[in-house]
């Protein structure tokens, strides 16, 4: 079976930074549904066509990728609004309650990047915002989704989900 809109695709990836540094390695298959939310539509589009076996491999600038950094996703938020047992890498879904940032989009993933006595420091880009990528997948399987994934338009997992996206 090809790969075409309204699908279920397998894929298993080695993603690079254009310096050739590996970001991330998926040696088991993952599911997505192809005509939904599960990847970004470079990703998509490359896709089509092709079948179980296939390689395919992607250059995707952050505009087509994740965005450009957005130093307007930066904020400062006093540190007595955080729990005590805080570490750099933590996320919140939008900011905690008693955040003084009253601009900051409360739709957006955080994450703790410093952590200083009197305040912490927020960013809510995409880990890869900014970042062209070089993607090298391999097509694992394809199959026609169930009534469920079509409904729903995803199937239920995935790296490349594009939900939340500006």
């Amino acid at each position: 079976m090809e790969i075409t809109p309204r699908c279920v695709v397998a894929l298993t990836w080695t993603l690079k930074d254009t310096l050739g540094e590996e970001l991330d390695q998926l040696d088991e298959p993952v599911e997505f549904f192809v005509g939904g939310k599960d990847l970004l539509a470079k990703i998509e589009e490359a896709l089509q066509g092709h079948a179980a076996g296939d390689r395919v491999d992607l250059h995707l600038e952050p505009e087509d990728a994740f965005g450009d950094y957005d130093e307007q996703l930066v904020f400062l938020e006093p540190r007595s609004v955080f729990p005590a047992e805080l570490t750099e890498g933590l996320t919140f879904e939008g900011l905690p309650p008693g955040a003084t940032s009253q601009d900051a989009p409360g739709d957006k993933i955080y994450v703790v990047t410093e952590i200083y006595p009197e305040h912490v420091v927020l960013d809510g880009n995409h880990p890869l915002a900014g970042i062209a990528l070089r993607l090298h997948l391999k097509v694992e399987g394809v199959r026609e989704p169930t009534e469920e994934e079509a409904e729903r338009q995803s199937a239920g997992t995935g790296f490349f989900r594009v939900e939340g996206r500006a």
